[in-house]
């Protein structure tokens, strides 16, 4: 019997990219088209930026994701996209290019939240994985704790009251020049510092599901402006810093599998790639008895590969959208 293959777009952010999937869980291709160096000098996303960047490379990063694959828009089942949560200008050229390959194509469109496609780049990396389990999803926008019952059904148990984890390090590295993005900068910094030598605060941590790193952010800075820049052992005070955020995302997460009886943990998005977080993580579920997984580096951040496979399960429920659809800037996950 012939798999069934579906074609992923994925827009949300600054990274263009689309992908062929098929339903064994294999990637036949997956074309990422970065926009880093457009926006590094402005320590962030610029929105505009970003849109315009989508709008020039989308047609070329489908066609090469089809030519690598090997797939014919005949041999499709799907296209699979996604509709937010994201940049709303962003959004659009992905949404409005696949309502235009769906209807000329004449296939099935299928609508994709992007937070709970982060945790499909799990079940791309190990066949083993299955439902039920808790998912932390961690990355530049998104902070979010997210019970996943089956294949089609989602709960958020906590979400971040104020920054995500991935803003909170981009922020940290601007304001000491770094450069962007902050993560993995901090992350390579911290390796040759002491992550306990400075005390920051773990905001929230003995209180509830939910999260806020504002109130750490601050204090990273206050603790600069005290100390002075040229006081400080930066790579000491990465790893502090970095220590005091993934401390709280572990202890929250563990907490809410002991809260519903889940043994499996899945973590996805951007952050997933930070070695402490998975470290800490790894050895904190080994110590309790869980199960841990991360995506394969390459999928923890924006990628379309994720897109399509977490549309097999709305594929098979014939959960198609029309080409009326708009994008939702702050899609909620459930």
């Amino acid at each position: 019997m012939k798999n069934l293959v579906i074609l992923g777009i994925e827009t949300s952010c600054d990274e263009t990219t689309a992908s062929v999937v098929n339903d064994r869980g294999e990637i036949l291709s997956n074309i990422v088209y970065s926009q880093i160096e457009y926006h590094r000098e402005f320590g962030g996303v610029v929105p505009e930026i970003a849109s315009r960047k989508h709008l020039e490379v989308i047609n070329n990063t489908i066609d090469k994701a089809l030519s690598v694959a090997s797939v014919k828009a005949r041999d499709l089942q799907a296209i699979a996209v996604t509709v937010g949560p994201g940049l709303i200008g962003a959004l659009l050229i992905g949404v409005a290019t696949a309502k235009s390959l769906a209807y000329t194509w004449g296939v099935p469109l299928i609508g994709v939240n992007h937070v709970i496609s982060h945790i499909w780049a799990n079940f791309l990396t190990h066949n083993e994985l299955k439902p039920p389990l808790m998912a932390l999803v961690v990355s530049g926008g998104h902070t979010s704790i997210i019970f996943m019952q089956d294949c089609n059904s989602y709960s958020v148990i906590g979400e971040t009251l104020d920054d995500a984890a991935g803003e909170a390090f981009d922020k940290i590295a601007k304001y000491l020049k770094l450069g962007y993005p902050g993560g993995p900068i901090i992350d390579e910094l911290a390796k040759d510092g002491n992550k306990k030598s400075i005390d920051f605060p773990r905001p929230l941590i003995g209180k509830g599901n939910d999260f806020s790193l504002s109130g750490l952010k601050t204090a990273v800075l206050n603790y600069i402006q005290k100390e002075g820049k040229e006081n400080i052992f930066i790579p000491d005070l990465c790893a502090s810093f970095q220590e005091a955020v993934v401390e709280v995302l572990v202890v929250k997460t563990l907490r809410a599998c002991e809260k519903f009886n889940i043994k499996k943990v899945a973590v996805a998005g951007g952050v997933a790639a930070n070695t402490r977080l998975r470290e800490f993580m790894l050895q904190s579920c080994d110590e309790k008895g869980f199960r841990c997984f991360f995506p394969k580096v390459e999928l923890c951040t924006d990628n379309a590969a994720m897109i399509a496979a977490a549309a097999f399960p709305l594929l098979r429920k014939r959960e198609f959208i029309g080409i009326d659809i708009s994008p939702k800037s702050n899609l909620p996950v459930c």
